[in-house]
This record gives C-alpha cells, sequence and structure tokens, in this order.
C-alpha cells in the first residue's frame, strides 16, 4: 500500500472540506492502484496550499508568474543502489491551491470535493508518466482519469464539452499545450 503523506498549509481547506486529509488519501491511492509497475512501497506527497504558493512554485519552476490549480514535481532522485528495494519508490509532490480550485469548481457549478479529486488525479498521473502535450496521449490520460474518478463515484469531469471540442483550460488549469511538470 502507498504512502501519502499529506501537509495542509492553508487552513482554507479544513474549513471548506473537513475531511480533505481523508479524501487526499483515498483519492491518491486510487490514482496510484489505477497505474501499472507502481511499488508497493511508493510514496506521495500532497500540499494543500494557496494561491501564493502556487504563483510562487509556477513562477520559479516553470517561468509563468500567475496562480494555476495543481502542479506536480516528479521524484528525481536516483531509483538504484544496493538498498534500492528497502526505501520508498518516491513519486513526487502534488501540489493544490485553495482559491482557484474553489473559484474553478463554483465556476463549473461542481463540488469542491469532486473538483480537489480530478485535480489530485491528473497530479498524480503525470507523477506516473502521464501526459497530454499530443492528442492521443491526452485522450488516454483523460480516459484513465475518468475511469478512476467514476471508481470514486466522481461524473466525468470532461463530460460538457463535445467528443471534438478542445478544453478552454485543462485540469492543471492551463491552455492545453502549457502544462506543468
Amino acid at each position: 500500500m502507498p504512502h501519502i503523506d499529506v501537509n495542509v498549509e492553508s487552513d482554507r481547506w479544513p474549513a471548506e472540506l473537513p475531511e480533505v486529509e481523508t479524501l487526499v488519501h483515498r483519492v491518491a491511492r486510487a490514482a496510484i492502484g489505477a497505474a501499472r509497475d507502481v511499488p508497493g512501497n511508493a510514496e506521495l506527497s500532497v500540499l494543500l496550499s494557496d494561491d501564493a504558493c502556487l504563483r510562487r512554485l509556477n513562477r520559479d519552476y516553470r517561468g509563468r508568474d500567475e496562480a494555476t490549480n495543481v502542479l506536480a514535481f516528479e521524484n528525481d532522485g536516483p531509483a538504484g543502489g544496493p538498498m534500492a528495494d528497502a526505501r520508498p519508490a518516491l513519486l513526487g509532490d502534488v501540489v493544490i491551491a485553495f482559491e482557484t480550485t474553489a473559484r474553478e469548481a463554483a465556476e463549473q457549478k461542481k463540488p469542491l470535493s469532486h473538483h480537489v479529486s480530478h485535480l489530485l488525479v491528473h497530479g498524480v498521473l503525470h507523477l506516473l508518466g502521464y501526459g497530454h502535450d499530443e492528442a492521443t496521449a491526452a485522450n488516454v490520460m483523460e480516459d484513465l482519469e475518468r475511469a478512476i474518478l467514476a471508481g470514486l463515484g466522481i461524473p466525468d469531469p470532461y463530460g460538457e464539452r463535445g467528443q471534438d471540442e478542445q478544453p478552454l483550460v485543462t485540469a492543471a488549469g492551463v491552455a492545453p499545450d502549457a502544462q506543468g511538470p
């Protein structure tokens, strides 16, 4: 079973979603469980923060001086060595901003818990090697997102647009050609 470390940096998260840590654990485990070849000792860090933090991270790591809803940072550490089997497999970090996420949920008329779940699944899938830089990869990733969310009882987050329509804003809060790590 993967280890999920949840850090709540903004008091707005538990004020609006009192069970947010339980939600994060359940959703992250579902996302990790849907992927192949993830070691049982996988470890993920999730930071529930605010727009100021995401703006700073987005500026420092992506050169975009603006807040976004979610960023994912892969672990770049060494995987091998004599103790590789004893150490946890560090997947990386997912960071979610409260204000942008809450605003998007309200604009999309969906529960905040559903939108947070979608963003977390999206971020975890990025850490597991999924992407959306090209149409085929985007379709694979979106289909997996839909399947994971459906397993959690959450409706299709892409369901309101037609099959040939591109989203104006993706789950990472930016145009499709400008995704985060």
